[in-house]
């Protein structure tokens, strides 16, 4: 990164300095701040200070975004094994009316038997591959009385509609077993994207670790200016509504009540949530998790939510749906502001520009600008209730 600094025309003195000598160290003393303030060029093919902000923060990044596939996975994945549960207990009664079915059909072959009446035929029935094709033909229908008809009937019924639930329940299990895949997938991904980040700040010197610290300090304070400048605007515009609002006809107060009811509600959940969120700064972020000690981005959004009597989806990809989308200039406390073109981060805006999320592995739960990352990553802002 080139320097900022403009040179000297030769000739002039730098205010202070009296003797060649005190001149040469303070020049001396400006470069090497100058080279400490500055990334300094890569040696033998070492990355920079700055490359490699850039690629732990892709790494997170990445990270982040395997972490809600792995959140999706693990919701899809607890659903189908209760629906695979249900069928397969759906599948154990139909095997247990079936073998009734069968079990009466044979006490007639067993009496027909001992009385010596159509032995042949019923013992063919329940020794035959297809007993409906069998029992299609006249000559044996009409041997059979109303109530071994029936039993004939319950037992084809029975036969039929286990085979469907048999053939259902195996699809359920192959498609169980796909989402685990996934599932193991997404969370080889986050372990490998996490090793990788953590390996590239193993290798700084303790000077490029400061570095690093004072390149983050440095977004900070740009993103608490832009911030500063939101809240600025939203202030101005709620003056401004504020205004309209006392100088509207006594005729459209009626209507407006309504939404002033509206807005009160919302401002009443929203505040229930935020209330929780806070109590959660300082909490660790850890993916997959949804509390009570450590949260990722998407479970502390939920489980702030929940606290208000509000239930949100599981993961990033369904909580930007789960509301009404609304411009940045009309955020209120409350709102899920997103982040990413992939809508793999969330924090709740708590208003001022500023939000409660849980930021990265290695983070905690914290309040920070919504341009913590620059205003570019902002994907959306939703009210959820």
């Amino acid at each position: 990164m080139a320097s900022h600094r403009k040179s000297r025309p030769s000739g002039i003195r730098a205010a202070g300095i009296r003797t060649p000598a005190l001149a040469t160290a303070a020049l001396t003393s400006v470069a090497l701040l100058s080279q400490t303030a500055e990334a300094a060029p890569p040696e033998d093919g070492k990355p920079s200070v700055e490359e490699v902000e850039k690629k732990v923060d892709a790494l997170y990044r990445q990270a982040e975004s395997a972490t809600e596939k792995y959140n999706a996975a693990k919701e899809r994945t607890g659903k189908q094994r209760k629906q695979v549960d249900t069928l397969l207990d759906d599948v154990a009664e139909r095997t247990d009316r079936l073998n009734k079915a069968r079990e009466e059909l044979g006490s007639f072959a067993a009496a027909q038997y001992r009385t010596g009446t159509s032995v042949s035929d019923t013992a063919t029935f329940l020794l035959a591959d297809s007993p409906q094709d069998y029992f299609e033909q006249d000559q044996l229908m009409s041997r059979l009385t109303s109530r071994q008809k029936d039993a004939v009937d319950d037992y084809v019924t029975q036969q039929s509609a286990t085979m469907k639930k048999r053939q259902e329940a195996a699809k359920s299990l192959e498609t169980l077993t796909e989402t685990q895949d996934d599932l193991k997938t997404a969370k080889t991904t986050v372990q490998t994207k996490l090793a990788s980040a953590r390996e590239l700040l193993s290798q700084l010197t303790a000077a490029e670790k400061a570095r690093l610290a004072a390149l983050e300090k440095q977004q900070e304070e740009a993103a608490a200016r832009k911030a500063a400048e939101l809240a600025k605007q939203q202030a101005a515009a709620a003056d401004q509504e504020t205004s309209s609002s006392s100088t509207s006809s006594s005729s459209s107060t009626s209507s407006g009540s309504s939404s002033g009811s509206g807005s009160s509600t919302y401002a009443t959940k929203a505040a229930k949530a935020i209330a929780f969120a806070r109590a959660q700064i300082g909490k660790p972020y850890v993916w997959g998790a949804t509390g009570p000690g450590s949260y990722d981005c998407s479970g502390l959004s939920q489980a702030a939510w929940k606290a208000a009597g509000v239930s949100l989806p599981r993961t990033t990809y369904d909580q930007v749906n789960a509301g009404t989308t609304v411009s940045l200039a009309d955020a209120r406390p409350g709102d899920l502001v997103f982040f990413y073109d992939d809508v793999s981060h969330v924090g709740i805006y708590i208003g001022d520009g500023m939000m409660i999320h849980a930021p990265k592995p290695g983070a905690y739960v914290r309040e920070e600008s919504i341009y913590y990352g620059g205003e570019s990553i902002i994907h959306s802002v939703v009210r959820p209730a």
